[in-house]
């Protein structure tokens, strides 16, 4: 018996057919109707999460802006005073910091950008405004997370 040596070549039987042009389309509508109305809800999920870190951010901020303020009797002054929480100030004779443990730096913001932190602050006189600027990255807006915004929820 000799055995050939070349592939064999399956032909296609009457009963067998493959997927048409028009069965294919269809499962690409199928599949992009799933996708238009799986993604829109994914999408919304990442800013959630985004204005979610700054709010985390900004009263892990308030919990040491505190802690300095206990310690040296006034919070930072002017916009810049967030480095006051990672280096101790001149003036600041009871400095016991850095109250921002594992930071060299102070955090940007999710979106990226410098936090802003005013002492005194202009919706809190006798305390600090502290805000995030948001995705826009433009003081003023609807997008802004502020601190002030938390404590005064219909303003």
């Amino acid at each position: 018996m000799q055995t050939s040596s070349f592939p064999r070549v399956s032909v296609r039987r009457p009963g067998q057919h493959a997927f048409t042009l028009v069965e294919l389309l269809l499962v690409l509508v199928i599949l992009g109707t799933l996708a238009a109305i799986v993604l829109p809800k994914f999408s919304g999920t990442t800013e959630r999460a985004r204005r979610t870190q700054a709010l985390t951010q900004i009263a892990t901020f308030g919990t040491a802006l505190d802690a300095f303020e206990v310690d040296v009797g006034h919070y930072p002054n002017g916009r810049s005073g967030l480095l006051d929480l990672i280096q101790q100030p001149r003036d600041a004779l009871e400095w016991h910091g850095p109250y921002l443990k594992n930071e060299t730096s102070i955090p940007k913001d999710p979106w990226g950008n410098d936090y802003l932190y005013e002492c005194p602050g202009k919706h809190n006189p006798n305390s600090y405004d502290l805000t995030s600027m948001g995705p826009d990255g433009r003081e003023g807006g609807d997008d802004d997370v502020s601190n002030w915004q938390q404590a005064n929820p219909k303003r």
